[in-house]
């Protein structure tokens, strides 16, 4: 069915082609494909030569149709493939039975459950414990616009009309017509935007995931939670029911939120953002209400719906305004009801997520009184009482996020104000501890009543008061302060005393208890702080004072608190196998101290969507965790493109979810986790700090610098329009491997497929390592978590093309000798990992997407040298031509990021 896809692809491209003017694009660029396949992997094939001189005498303009042509194949092939997923599990679901359950499917998981010896109570306690959930954010990794993405979708939704068998030749020739017409259409529309988007427009687009595929399946998981356990446990003796499972997914985001790096989310904007996402669900939900009011037609002459709903209609008879209406319905409370809250939702702000809850589960009680039980448990209301649990009217829960530095310069200039310390920043942590302890028990505020203070610490307290109105008025809407940067207990401090100076927290005082609205989340990096996350948060959990906010926040139940992982930084900062090592003993190690201080923990991972920023399959991941980091209590990031990858379509929102609840349900029961092997982290180690050694030779060498500078598309990259984060702290002259941001670095290593973050430094270490230690690492090999990091090293190396690389790096000063030592260590690396695993290909557990990655690699290969002699012409062009020559390079880099399907 793929290749019947992707033949219908290729057979549309070629009509819009012809019907654009773009036919000679299209031949051109398959006959230079053809020569880039017959060279293979060899880096001294005549071919490479060759198709670059050709492409070297093309002008401007039919580069960039060449490079027109192949994005638009590339998107086309992607879309195929989303939906030959979606067709593959669809038939895996066939075929399925109650004994053979789909893998990685809620099914699948309660077979497991049952057959591990879990009792039906013993689920319930997993499934009560579980609370995942994602966290959507804007970091600048989508390069395409809403409108190209509309347009793939109506694709998609043709290829899958075309596959119907029953069409007439007219019904078929209609379809096929729409779909030339959307691809040439596609063909005609401006791949990168005028101009950079706008936080407001950030917003929106999170909003369109949540408002339409989020807010579709989510009520499906729940029935799948339902009939897996009616399956396995039998439907009259089933305890689990959808409208009485805990909330067991809500969605979270940083959009309008986090402000570390990124000087256009202002306090202001923080507010907007809440009230988009407001006035959002409440149209949903006067489009759910709506719907509910249409279907529960249930009249009190028919049935008796008891006395509670009648009692609260009458209690809320304001906001009956048309009495003529409430007349001819009386005999429909249900209906009068539902029409009262959709009054009070469009016009009342007191009207929270919680009374919404109220309002729907006393519906859901008079159809029990009614004795219409299937109409109460399933269907349109339970979808809706599912929705007001997960979603309610702030549709996801804000974060916020600032950096460390931010923090203390604003508390260093309060106390400064004050008159308590002048030199707070020059103070050890010892003193910096005891000054924050001594002030957070001090009811007294620090700042002086009007006094001046500079942009960013009144941005700051400004952005606390946004949080204390907003919690106040929706306690879901805000959550979390999220410390970038996290490196002291100090730094933790510091914000609790800052929400103190506005009123999120306060100290228990004589006889008034503490009171704390927020949760303050650390949030470890680098590897240095991932080292020392054990021992500094032994420390802030048996800090007093943070032990107070801890018991306030948690309200005196079970005391939780929340600690997020870098995955982004650690790697820029220590390579693939450190950056992994490092964060699974952290994991472990600082499950541990909670454990010691009675403490539970939620692990927020901050996951980017490429291998070398922490990506891959999340549900893989979550059973690949230490076994002290399974509590079923979890957050991850999804970002930029992954964000449109999993939710675009409803089917991959399902696929993506099910794996979620089905990893963490297996995870969550301890069921197949692996005992501890001292041993095997121990080599683990050691071969992390011997990766990293290599990876930090590479990038601290003094060639380096100038030559990724000058042979990666890196300053490109930042002046796309993509994201109103900037994606780098410097430019130019200025630009230097501390400041850049982990996105651009992963980013640009995609776009000259070498793919560094991915693999470098793994094979130097198991070249080091003993025969002992190599057949050591050979039994461990299926273990998860060694598993999980070689395939995904395999993955990154399938993909790495170095003839490619090769042509950038030899534009660059110190350019052949980067890429020998680069090539060097990929050959080393290869063979290492196949070594390691047993194998003889680097795709052998994944057969289909080595077969995709051969498939792409030719048409991907154009497309890099044509950006290549974009980077030549754009070096040596005067300013005018500089200005056409940058919107092709953008171009370029977003047709390769499509062709790779993934960007930083």
């Amino acid at each position: 069915m793929y290749n019947q896809d992707r033949d219908v692809i290729i057979n549309a491209l070629d009509h819009a082609t012809d019907s654009c003017g773009l036919s000679d694009a299209l031949l051109i660029s398959t006959q230079l494909a053809s020569q880039c396949a017959s060279a293979k992997n060899q880096v001294d094939h005549p071919a490479w030569d060759q198709v670059a001189d050709r492409i070297s005498k093309m002008n401007n303009t039919q580069i960039a149709d060449m490079i027109r042509v192949g994005t638009a194949r590339f998107h086309l092939l992607n879309k195929a493939e989303q939906l030959n997923i979606i067709r593959v599990n669809q038939q895996r679901q066939r075929d399925a039975d109650s004994a053979h359950p789909r893998a990685e499917s809620i099914d699948d998981a309660m077979s497991r459950l049952a057959h591990a010896g879990c009792s039906q109570d013993r689920v319930v306690e997993l499934l009560k414990d579980l609370d995942i959930e994602p966290t959507l954010t804007a970091h600048p990794t989508e390069t395409r616009r809403r409108t190209v993405l509309d347009k793939q979708t109506q694709v998609a939704k043709c290829i899958v009309a075309l596959r119907d068998p029953n069409l007439s030749s007219r019904q078929r020739d209609d379809i096929s017509t729409k779909l030339d017409r959307v691809i040439s259409m596609m063909l005609m529309t401006d791949e990168i935007r005028a101009e950079r988007l706008g936080v407001p427009d950030e917003v929106k687009n999170g909003i369109y995931f949540l408002t339409t595929t989020i807010w579709e399946t989510v009520p499906k998981l729940y029935e799948d939670i339902v009939f897996a356990a009616n399956q396995v446990f039998g439907k009259d003796q089933s305890k689990i029911v959808a409208n009485e499972l805990p909330t067991i997914l809500q969605y979270r985001s940083w959009i309008g939120g986090d402000r570390d790096g990124n000087p256009s989310v202002t306090a202001q904007v923080t507010k907007q953002t809440l009230g988009q996402m407001r006035d959002a669900a409440k149209a949903l939900w006067d489009t759910e209400l709506a719907n509910l009011r249409h279907i529960l037609s249930v009249s009190s002459r028919r049935v008796d719906l008891g006395t509670e709903i009648q009692d609260a209609i009458e209690r809320d008879i304001k906001w009956i305004t048309d009495q003529g209406h409430f007349s001819q319905r009386r005999f429909e409370p249900i209906r009068i009801r539902i029409t009262q809250m959709r009054a009070r939702l469009a016009s009342d702000d007191t009207y929270t997520s919680a009374i919404l809850l109220d309002d729907l589960q006393l519906i859901r009680r008079a159809l029990h009184h009614a004795g219409l039980h299937e109409h109460a448990e399933t269907g349109p209301l339970s979808n809706a009482i599912i929705r007001a649990r997960v979603f309610g009217l702030h549709l996801a829960t804000l974060d916020i996020r600032q950096h460390s530095q931010i923090h203390n310069a604003a508390v260093a200039e309060l106390l400064k104000l004050s008159g308590v310390r002048k030199d707070f920043e020059s103070c050890s942590e010892d003193e910096k501890i005891a000054i924050l302890e001594n002030e957070l028990r001090n009811a007294r505020p620090l700042t002086p009543i009007d006094a001046p203070l500079t942009e960013p610490t009144t941005q700051v307290l400004d952005t606390l008061r946004v949080v204390l109105n907003a919690v106040r008025s929706e306690p879901e809407s805000i959550r979390s302060w999220i410390i970038s940067m996290t490196h002291h207990v100090s730094d933790m401090l510091s914000v609790l005393l800052l929400m103190k100076e506005i009123g999120l927290y306060r100290p228990k005082n004589n006889d008034q208890p503490a009171m704390s609205l927020v949760h303050v989340v650390p949030l470890f990096e680098t590897i240095q702080d991932l080292e020392l996350a054990p021992v500094l948060m032994d420390q802030t959990l048996n800090n007093p004072e943070f032990l107070e906010h801890l018991r306030a926040i948690n309200q005196d139940q079970s005391v939780e608190q929340e600690v997020m992982l870098g995955y982004s930084d650690s790697n820029k900062d220590g390579g693939f196998l450190m950056a992994n090592v490092a964060l699974a003993a952290a994991q472990r190690q600082v499950a541990e101290v909670f454990l010691k201080n009675n403490t539970r923990l939620r692990y927020f991972h901050g996951r980017g969507g490429t291998i070398g920023r922490g990506g891959g399959r999340a549900g893989r991941a979550i059973l690949a965790a230490p076994q002290g980091a399974r509590t079923g209590r979890i957050r991850f990031t999804e970002q930029g493109e992954v964000i449109t990858f999993r939710y675009a379509l409803p089917e991959m929102a399902h696929r993506h979810l099910e794996q979620i609840v089905h990893a963490s349900l297996i995870a969550s029961s301890k069921i197949n986790t692996p005992t501890r092997d001292e041993e095997l982290e121990l080599l683990a180690h050691q071969l992390a700090c011997t990766a990293r050694d290599a990876y930090r030779d590479l990038i601290d060498d003094p060639m380096f610098w100038d030559w990724f500078i000058a042979a990666s598309p890196i300053e490109h990259i930042g002046a796309m329009p993509i994201a109103s984060r900037p994606v780098s702290r410097a430019t130019g002259s200025a630009l230097n491997f501390d400041r850049l941001r982990a996105i651009p670095w992963v980013f640009s290593w995609g776009q000259m497929r070498a793919l560094v973050p991915g693999w470098y430094g793994i094979g130097s270490a198991i070249q080091c390592a003993s025969s002992t230690q190599i057949e050591q690492l050979n039994h461990a090999a299926q273990r998860p978590f060694v598993s999980t990091v070689l395939e995904n090293a395999s993955q990154e190396l399938a993909r790495a093309r170095m003839p490619i690389l090769r042509r950038y790096a030899s534009g660059a000063p110190h350019g052949d000798a980067m890429f020998k030592r680069i090539e060097s260590e990929f050959n080393t690396t290869k063979d290492a990992v196949l070594k390691a695993t047993g194998k003889d290909d680097l795709m052998s557990h994944s057969p289909v997407v080595g077969q995709s990655i051969d498939d792409r690699n030719p048409w991907t290969d154009i497309l890099n040298l044509a950006q290549i002699e974009l980077l030549k012409r754009f070096t040596n062009a005067d300013q005018c031509e500089q200005v056409e020559l940058k919107l092709i390079l953008h171009a370029s880099i977003n047709a390769i990021a499509s062709a790779m399907q993934s960007t930083g």
